[in-house]
């Protein structure tokens, strides 16, 4: 009985611990979104997002990390006039970018 009722406070543990793992990755903001959500934020459909990235005409800086678009939110706030909020970070125009990224001009 004592080793059932272990088990039972060992797996509502861990179940406890998994649970507020999840809550603080979900309270995280992105610094990135996807190229789908960032064209929707500006007024566009998934197509003509992914058409005007693979131009180099989308209307804010997009970073292309292996073989996917991201956005950084700080650009796109930027481009709809809210890029000086503090909430949104640096409007510099200088994003961080790792090894494996690749910027993509946003002007032919």
């Amino acid at each position: 009985m004592k080793d059932q009722t272990s088990q039972i406070v060992a797996e509502q543990n861990a179940s406890a611990e998994q649970h507020a793992s999840e809550a603080s990755a979900v309270s995280k903001p992105s610094l990135v979104v996807g190229v789908v959500e960032a064209g929707r934020m500006l007024g566009m459909g998934r197509t003509k997002a992914y058409r005007l990235a693979r131009v180099g005409q989308f209307p804010c800086p997009i970073l292309r990390i292996g073989g996917r678009y991201t956005v950084p939110l700080r650009g796109v706030h930027a481009f709809l006039g809210n890029g000086d909020d503090e909430r949104f970070g640096s409007t510099s125009g200088e994003a961080d970018v790792g090894q494996n990224a690749e910027a993509v001009p946003t002007e032919p």
